[in-house]
């Protein structure tokens, strides 16, 4: 299945059905299921994120959003959920890639770019050999109090963000820290061909709020459409 990964918006996490469904209203391009994680708790139980995927109507697509490493799993959990993206977090070979691009030729993979301190000299060096087995990547931001990569709700620094997009011609999303506050200027500077947010469209119960979500998704879009005509 051919996506399309630019001028998207991305959001992750889901409770049921109706949050999935709102979302899409919101013109949410892409809805991530975050599963099989190494840090963060899981929203929802695999058994339940099959049951809402079941229910949405493309686009959004659903995205399945792990830390496995190893291309059978990958394409097994893929295969159970009936998704056509996978968004990688873990470290992971070239070599497994290459196995998981002939497991399921029709996989769309994205792979996450770890932001830290001092990282932008291995950051291109990932780009430049992965780029030939993924369809986009992601940039993220490292927390080094929990070890989380990604999902932490803070941002990094965006012209490393910046660089990469320039470094490249696949695919660039940007994630981290992103709000309806500050989205419009995350693109204006990273250019990124998408954006993706987990958090920072939540209300304090951690549900996806309603009005954050519309103005996430109005913000990314008009960044996006003055980035495309300027």
């Amino acid at each position: 299945m051919t996506l399309a990964l630019r001028n998207t918006v991305q959001l992750a996490g889901v409770a049921d059905r109706a949050e999935a469904e709102m979302m899409a209203d919101a013109g949410v391009d892409f809805i991530g299921f975050p599963l099989r994680l190494a840090v963060h708790e899981e929203d929802i139980s695999e058994d339940r994120a099959q049951e809402i995927i079941k229910h949405i109507e493309p686009p959004p697509h659903a995205v399945l959003i792990t830390y496995l490493s190893r291309s059978t799993d990958i394409a097994s959990v893929c295969r159970t959920l009936k998704v056509y993206a996978v968004q990688l977090h873990g470290d992971i070979s070239t070599e497994e890639l290459i196995a998981l691009r002939n497991l399921e030729p029709q996989l769309c993979v994205i792979k996450s770019l770890i932001v830290a301190d001092g990282s932008e000299a291995r950051l291109r060096l990932d780009v430049e050999e992965l780029s030939p087995y993924v369809h986009a990547f992601i940039t993220d931001t490292f927390d080094p109090v929990t070890g989380a990569r990604g999902a932490t709700g803070k941002t990094h620094d965006w012209s490393i963000s910046r660089e990469l997009v320039e470094h490249t011609d696949t695919p660039v999303w940007l994630a981290g820290g992103l709000t309806p506050e500050n989205v419009g200027d995350a693109v204006d500077r990273v250019h990124p061909a998408g954006v993706d947010a987990h958090t920072g469209v939540e209300d304090a119960s951690g549900r996806k709020d309603p009005d954050r979500v519309k103005r996430f998704v109005t913000e990314a879009k008009a960044a996006f459409e003055r980035m495309n005509t300027s």
